[in-house]
């Protein structure tokens, strides 16, 4: 696995060029938006509606554990949402699936339990 750096001043467009033209982002049904995106325009399409929701947010990584060609991210999220003012607050999983040096799947997980089955993993280790 290669060094990966994606830089953390809200610019998203910033890795767009780390994804393969045909990448997949599944969102999970625990998580609102719940659906598959395909390609970077899926990508594009899922971020622009998610961002737009919240007035302020703050995505950022708390834990990384690498498996095979993919990478176990615990996500902690913050912001004011948009339309009711309110803070949230929790955290989440990513993973990060690269096909050589191009991510090739992208997957949103609630669950750490869900997470950790999904790269082939018992347990909470690493998270």
């Amino acid at each position: 696995m290669q060094n990966l750096t994606i830089p953390d001043r809200g610019e998203f467009s910033a890795s767009v060029p780390l994804f393969d033209p045909n990448i997949t982002l599944v969102i999970d049904p625990e998580i609102p938006e719940s659906e598959t995106y395909v390609g970077p325009d899926g990508v594009r399409s899922y971020m622009s509606g998610f961002l737009g929701s919240f007035e302020s947010l703050r995505i950022a990584a708390e834990s990384f554990q690498e498996v095979g060609d993919t990478i176990l991210v615990k996500v902690r999220q913050s912001g004011v949402g948009e339309a009711s003012g309110a803070p949230v607050e929790f955290s989440y999983f990513q993973l990060w699936t690269f096909g050589g040096s191009k991510v090739v799947h992208l997957h949103g997980i609630m669950s750490v339990q869900r997470a950790l089955e999904a790269v082939g993993l018992r347990g909470e280790a690493g998270t």
